[in-house]
C-alpha cells in the first residue's frame, strides 16, 4: 500500500477542521501530557515536529524548544496551527512532506506523532533514515502512535515504533517505552558518532 497523498488530509480538514479530536478529546491531552513528560531535557535547542495537524501538542513542545518547526502537509491543518501557536515566538510552520521532503537543519529533538503509519514501507524507511540524519549526537526522537489497526492506513503504529527498534543500532539508543491500551511510545537517543 502506498503513502496516504496530502489529497487525503486536505479532503479530511476540509470536512472537519479538526477531524481526530486533537484539540478536544481528553483521550489526546492525556496522550500530549504523556508525550511532553517522558522528554529526558526541560529544554531542547531545535526541535522539529513531523506532522503538527491542528497545533495542539506544537503548543506543549514550544514550550520545551528555543526553536521548533512544525511541518505538515495539509496547509488547512498548518493555517489552525498557525491560529492557535500565533502567540509563540519559538515556532515556525512549513508545509512539507516527509520523507520527500526535509528541513536542511539538525535538531536535538524530533517528535513524530501519529503520522508514521500514513507511509508505506519504503517511505517508512526513507523517513527514518533522513530524520536520524538530522538528529544531533545526544538529541532525542520521540515516537508516539495509535496501535488499533485503521484499513485505510498502510501501516500500523506498532509497525511503526518496531522499524524504529529494528534498525535503531547503530545510530540509535533505545531509552524507554509505554504502552497504553490505545497508544504506544518509544524515545530514543542518537548515539555520539552513530
Amino acid at each position: 500500500m502506498r503513502s496516504l497523498p496530502p489529497a487525503y488530509f486536505e479532503r479530511m480538514y476540509a470536512e472537519n477542521p479538526d477531524p481526530w479530536g486533537f484539540e478536544t478529546r481528553p483521550y489526546e491531552a492525556a496522550k500530549y501530557a504523556a508525550t511532553v513528560a517522558a522528554l529526558p531535557r526541560e529544554r531542547y535547542r531545535s526541535g522539529l515536529e513531523v506532522g503538527c495537524s491542528v497545533g495542539a501538542l506544537t503548543s506543549l513542545l514550544a514550550e520545551r524548544c528555543d526553536a521548533l518547526l512544525a511541518v505538515d502537509v495539509s496547509e488547512r491543518a498548518l493555517a489552525r496551527a498557525r491560529e492557535r501557536n500565533a502567540g509563540s515566538l519559538a515556532v515556525r510552520f512549513a508545509r512539507m512532506r516527509v520523507p520527500d521532503e526535509m528541513p536542511d537543519e539538525r535538531f536535538d529533538l524530533i517528535v513524530v506523532s501519529e503520522v508514521g503509519y500514513y507511509w508505506s514501507w519504503g517511505d517508512l524507511a526513507e523517513a527514518r533514515r533522513g530524520l536520524v540524519a538530522r538528529l544531533d549526537p545526544g538529541g532525542h526522537l520521540l515516537l508516539v502512535h495509535w496501535t488499533p489497526f485503521v484499513e485505510a492506513y498502510p501501516l500500523t503504529g506498532d509497525e511503526v515504533h518496531d522499524d524504529f527498534l529494528g534498525h535503531a543500532a547503530p545510530s540509535l539508543r533505545h531509552l524507554a517505552g509505554r504502552r497504553e491500551e490505545l497508544y504506544r511510545l518509544d524515545l530514543f537517543e542518537r548515539k555520539a558518532g552513530g
